[in-house]
């Protein structure tokens, strides 16, 4: 029996994934997203202010600034398979990052759960510049950045927006070409109206400590399959 090579291994895994995008969302994840839908109506205007912001100015940030590049170890000789261990081996840095900051918001109630939403967003848009740059692409790029955002929207869309996102991925290298602007509304309401029913929880004083942790790691663990899927095609389906 023949012996799948470590990239043909998890190209097929990827492959998988990308099947699975293409299904509609269980019951249970679309009977949740119509209660958050209800819950967002009854969330105080101030807070989804705050996510909002938070979103344009990520986005603002994303594309033409040099805050989410700090100094890591790339090493141009590693292999694919070392690669992969390095990103793995970021996404737990930033999983215990996002927890600790989840718990910590989370236990102060509704003004420091307010304050959760931009600092997660800084530390999603952090591992996925790091993840960028260790697989070997250019951040100071434009359609690099757009790139990123791009996965940032596909980890976090809707069953109705997800087929068109996955589309202008997986042709990144066309699609690229006529990419020129953001359209930050739909992405802060895509991500606003996708994050979990217990992030809202969070906002609950002690209880939401709890809550904050665990949520902060599972949308850090999604966000990291989501990327890491989408490089695997980008770089083992040529």
């Amino acid at each position: 029996m023949a012996q799948f090579t470590y990239e043909q291994e998890v190209l097929l895994e990827a492959q998988r994934f990308q099947r699975s995008l293409q299904k509609k969302s269980s019951i249970v994840k679309r009977t949740s997203k119509k209660i958050q839908s209800k819950i967002n109506n009854k969330v105080p205007e101030k807070i989804h202010r705050v996510v909002t912001e938070s979103i344009k100015r990520m986005i603002e940030l994303a594309l033409t600034s040099s805050n989410y590049i700090h100094p890591i170890e790339v090493e141009t000789k590693w292999t694919f398979e070392e690669r992969e261990i390095q990103v793995h081996e970021r996404l737990e840095q930033y999983k215990k990052t996002a927890m600790l900051e989840g718990a910590g918001t989370g236990a102060g109630g509704i003004f420091l759960g307010m304050a959760d939403f931009p600092l997660l967003l800084s530390i999603k848009m952090k591992f996925l510049f790091d993840t960028a740059r260790i697989y070997g692409y250019d951040v100071e790029k434009y359609e690099e950045r757009m790139y990123l955002l791009h996965i940032f929207m596909l980890a976090f869309s809707s069953d109705e927006k997800r087929s068109e996102v996955l589309r202008t991925v997986i042709n990144w290298e066309e699609e690229k070409l006529s990419w020129r602007e953001v359209d930050w509304k739909t992405l802060q309401l895509e991500y606003r109206d996708t994050i979990d029913l217990v992030k809202m929880l969070q906002l609950i004083p002690g209880f939401g400590a709890i809550v904050g942790a665990v949520a902060n790691r599972r949308l850090l663990d999604q966000l990291g399959d989501t990327a890491i899927q989408m490089y695997r095609l980008r770089l083992l389906s040529k």
